[in-house]
């Protein structure tokens, strides 16, 4: 299973510290932010990566390299300077992600999900009508109402009202069906993908309790910084 990093966003809100290096080379716990998701990838035994990236993007490929440093391979998928959005990222990165199903993970983001149960999840969603499986958390101060419904049945609803309405994490399990009518090299955003597949039940989902944080801020960045020094199995 291959799993692609989202690395691509300017990082407004983390400015100045975004102004000379991209958001996911910031640092938490003396480790790059993507460094944890590479560890991470790396320990349920995903070894097969794709970083996009625009911003400063030749500072992640400077850093990670080839990746062997993590014990992984990364290839990257540049977008120019402005970026071309998640939809837009991913659908330019399919020649690298092939034809299975793949992990997405935000590049900004520090979390505890399971990565090797992607690898069951893929499996799942190869064998049924489903073209994604999303992690969702509680909603953050930061989103109070939420961004989808988790429905009794485990499907997504557009509207977080319905269900349990709860905060998209940034990590999901895809099938490239899902876009197949995004051209590549063009800005295209990932909600409006994902609505329309949950209006046709095609949007599977679960709760994720553990730890998640949208390192957003610098204020949020400390926060990151300190919670990894907490864990010691992170080490």
């Amino acid at each position: 299973m291959k799993a692609m990093i989202l690395a691509a966003g300017r990082g407004e809100r983390m400015r100045p510290l975004t102004d000379h290096t991209p958001k996911p080379l910031l640092h938490a716990g003396g480790e790059p932010l993507i460094g944890w998701h590479l560890r991470r990838l790396k320990a349920a035994g995903i070894e097969q990566i794709v970083i996009n990236h625009a911003w400063l993007g030749q500072k992640i490929e400077d850093t990670l390299g080839d990746g062997a440093a993590y014990g992984v391979h990364i290839a990257y998928s540049p977008e120019g300077a402005q970026g071309l959005e998640t939809a837009g990222g991913i659908a330019t990165a399919l020649p690298l992600l092939g034809d299975a199903p793949f992990l997405v993970i935000n590049g900004d983001v520090l979390t505890d999900i399971d990565f090797q149960a992607a690898q069951q999840i893929a499996q799942n969603l190869s064998r049924s009508n489903q073209l994604a499986h999303l992690w969702l958390v509680p909603n953050p101060e930061h989103n109070p109402t939420g961004d989808f419904g988790l429905l009794n049945n485990g499907l997504l609803d557009a509207n977080p009202h319905n269900g349990t309405g709860a905060t998209f994490s940034g990590a999901g399990v895809y099938l490239p069906e899902l876009f197949a009518n995004t051209p590549p090299h063009t800005a295209a955003k990932l909600a409006p993908l994902l609505r329309q597949a949950m209006s046709q039940q095609r949007v599977s989902g679960e709760m994720h309790t553990g730890l998640w944080l949208d390192v957003g801020t610098p204020e949020r960045l400390a926060q990151a910084d300190a919670i990894v020094r907490a864990r010691t199995d992170w080490a």
